[in-house]
């Protein structure tokens, strides 16, 4: 079964990349403007798809943050989890608590499914980069804006 993990390191402490996964200000500063929450499911609006993904939050914890698939679209999404893993690393100096390791995974394709990881992978990568960006500098970029998609990094 086909999985998508991407990890990297981020200059940044492991409670603002947190924040970054957890609220409403953090997701909507790297992912898309268009985040809504239902109880414990978000709710994630992109330019011209015809409703949003549905997502779960399974697990919210200073070391980890799990989400289900909770809805029908995409379809190639059925039965997905996906996972952020966080760790303290040293800085430069060997200080802890300055810089975090982050690990996505995109698991639980389903048989037929496959053919579109790669392209999930893909806005994966762009998106981890830009949540990089964001908690390292404040700077909010989503790479989706409910104006169409934001191309500038």
């Amino acid at each position: 079964m086909a999985e998508i993990a991407l990890e990297l390191d981020i200059a940044a402490p492991r409670a603002v990349v947190l924040a970054a996964l957890t609220t409403h200000d953090g997701l909507t500063s790297w992912w898309t403007t268009d985040v809504e929450r239902e109880d414990d499911v978000l709710l994630f609006g992109f330019p011209g798809v015809p409703e949003p993904f549905r997502l779960r939050r399974e697990r919210t914890g200073p070391d980890r943050v799990v989400w289900t698939n909770a809805g029908a679209f995409p379809p190639h999404w059925a039965g997905t989890w996906i996972s952020w893993d966080l760790a303290d690393r040293p800085d430069e100096r060997g200080e802890p608590g300055h810089r975090t390791r982050l690990l996505l995974r995109h698991g639980g394709w389903q048989p037929g499914s496959e053919e579109g990881v790669p392209m999930v992978a893909g806005t994966w990568a762009q998106l981890v980069v830009r949540l990089k960006d964001y908690a390292q500098s404040g700077k909010a970029q989503p790479l989706f804006t409910k104006g169409g998609h934001h191309h500038a990094p």
